[in-house]
C-alpha cells in the first residue's frame, strides 16, 4: 500500500519554461530551457523539473573557468570538476547521484501526499532507537531513494544509515563509504518545518578487504570523523540548499527548480568567531547540569565574554538549526546523549570546522572521537569557535539524565 501511494504521483508535465532573467543568470551559463520533449516525467518530480534533474549526472563543461566558479553562479558539478576544486571523477559521479536522490526527496517532502505517508504506523527500528526515533514511512522512502542512487553510482562499497540496524555492503570495488541520516526532522513535516539529509563520505579501507563482509562493512563505517573526505547536508525548506565541503572550505548551493541545478549561492562560508544566538530546547532547563544552566544564564544576561545579551532560536530540526548557526554564528546544541556520532555529529562537525567553527561533545572535539558502535549517541555542540570555547569552560554541560521525553 505504501508503494502504491508513493508511486501514484502523476502530475502533467510542464511544457514550457520562461526564459531566465539575464540579470540573474549570465548568458555564459547557457541556462536556456530544454525542449519540451526532454522534460522529466518522474513521479517524484511531478514533471516540473527538466532533463537535468531526471539525469543522475550533469555534464561539466570543459571550458568552466575559475572566474565562473568564483562568480557565485557555478553549479555544484562545475565546482567539483576541473574548473573548481577538481575532487576527482569518482567523487563527482557519486555527488551527481546524490544530487538526483536529494531532488527526489525534496519533491516528496513538498508533495501534498506526504501527510498521508507520515501518518502511517511507524515500521522498522534500529538497534537502540527509542519510540520517538522509530522510522516513519517518509524516513524509509528517503533511505531507499538514496540507497538506490548509491547502488547506481557504482562508487560506493558500503552504506550505513540511521534507519538501518547494520551497514549495507553494495560493491567490492567501490572507492567510497557513505554514512547518512536520510531525513532528519521528519516528525516536523506536517507542520511544514524544515527537514534535512546529512551525509558523510569516507574512502574505503582497502587494507581490510580480506576480512569477512560483515566485519569490513562495520569497520569501514566506524572510521573517525577526522578521516572524512567530504560531508554535506541538504536543507528542505523555502529553498532546497545543499551545503558541502570537500576538505577545503564549506560552500552552499541552492536548487534552481527551473534548470534542476544546484547553483553556488554561499561560497566559502565563514562562521563568525562569535555569534549572539543560542539554539537549545529551553523547556529542559531544569533537567540540565549546573554548568550548562550557568552558561545559558550568563549569556542571556550579557554577562559572559561577549557583552551583548544572547537570543534563543530553536527550530528542533538539526539541519535547520545548524544551517542558521553556520551563517550567523552562535551555538546550536543538544546536551543529551541523543544525536548520533556517525550519522550526524561527524559530518556536521566536519562542515563546521571547514567553515572555521567547531564541533564538540562539551569536552572533546567531535572529529577526534573514535566511534565504537554504529548507532553511538552523544551530546553535540556546534558553532562559533569562541562560543564553543566559552561553553566548554563551564565543564559540566553534558546532560546525562534523561527523564524520558516524548517530544
Amino acid at each position: 500500500m505504501l508503494s502504491s501511494i508513493i508511486y501514484s504521483f502523476n502530475f502533467p508535465p510542464r511544457t514550457q519554461l520562461s526564459s531566465p532573467n539575464p540579470a540573474i543568470f549570465p548568458q555564459k551559463y547557457n541556462l536556456a530551457p530544454f525542449p519540451a520533449e526532454n522534460m522529466s516525467s518522474s513521479p517524484f518530480c511531478g514533471g516540473l523539473i527538466n532533463l537535468r534533474v531526471n539525469s543522475p549526472m550533469t555534464i561539466v563543461s570543459k571550458n568552466a573557468s575559475v572566474d565562473s566558479i568564483n562568480s557565485g553562479f557555478s553549479t555544484l558539478m562545475e565546482y567539483m570538476g576541473k574548473g573548481g576544486v577538481d575532487v576527482g571523477d569518482d567523487l563527482v559521479v557519486l555527488f551527481g547521484h546524490l544530487e538526483y536522490a536529494c531532488k527526489k526527496i525534496a519533491a516528496l517532502v513538498a508533495s501534498p501526499f506526504n501527510s498521508s505517508l507520515s501518518k502511517n504506523i511507524a515500521i522498522g527500528n534500529t538497534g537502540d532507537s527509542s519510540d520517538r526515533d522509530k522510522p516513519k514511512p517518509l524516513d524509509i522512502v528517503s533511505n531507499e531513494i538514496i540507497l538506490s542512487s548509491l547502488r547506481n553510482s557504482g562508487k560506493v562499497a558500503v552504506m550505513a544509515s540511521e534507519e538501518d540496524e547494520g551497514p549495507v555492503w553494495i560493491t567490492d570495488d567501490g572507492p567510497f563509504v557513505v554514512v547518512m541520516d536520510p531525513l532528519d526532522g521528519s516528525r516536523n513535516i506536517d507542520a511544514s518545518i524544515p527537514t534535512g539529509t546529512i551525509l558523510g563520505i569516507y574512502k574505503r579501507l582497502v587494507e581490510i578487504d580480506h576480512l569477512p563482509v560483515e566485519e569490513k562493512a562495520l569497520l569501514n563505517c566506524l572510521q573517525s570523523g577526522a578521516k572524512l573526505v567530504a560531508a554535506a547536508y541538504v536543507l528542505y525548506s523555502s529553498a532546497t540548499i545543499l551545503c558541502a565541503s570537500f576538505g577545503s572550505g564549506t560552500h552552499a548551493f541552492t536548487l534552481d527548480n527551473t534548470t534542476g541545478d544546484f547553483l553556488m549561492t554561499h561560497p566559502n562560508i565563514s562562521i563568525p568567531p562569535r555569534g549572539q544566538i543560542y539554539s537549545v530546547n529551553d523547556a529542559r532547563y531544569f533537567d540540565w547540569p549546573e554548568g550548562l544552566r550557568q552558561y545559558i544564564d550568563t549569556i542571556r544576561q550579557g554577562k559572559g565574554k561577549h557583552p551583548k545579551k544572547y537570543s534563543a532560536r530553536y527550530i528542533c530540526s538539526l539541519v535547520a538549526d545548524f544551517h542558521r548557526t553556520l551563517l550567523y554564528g552562535g551555538v546550536a546544541m543538544n546536551p543529551r546523549d541523543h544525536l548520533r556520532l556517525v550519522y550526524e555529529a561527524n559530518p556536521l562537525s566536519f562542515l563546521a570546522e571547514k567553515a572555521g567553527g567547531r564541533g564538540s561533545d562539551g569536552r572533546n572535539r567531535i572529529l577526534s572521537i573514535q566511534p565504537v558502535k554504529l548507532h553511538q549517541r552523544l551530546s553535540l555542540f556546534l558553532g562559533s569557535p569562541e562560543d564553543i570555547e566559552e561553553l566548554q569552560s563551564y565543564r559540566d554541560v553534558q546532560q546525562k539524565v534523561n527523564p524520558g521525553y516524548d517530544v
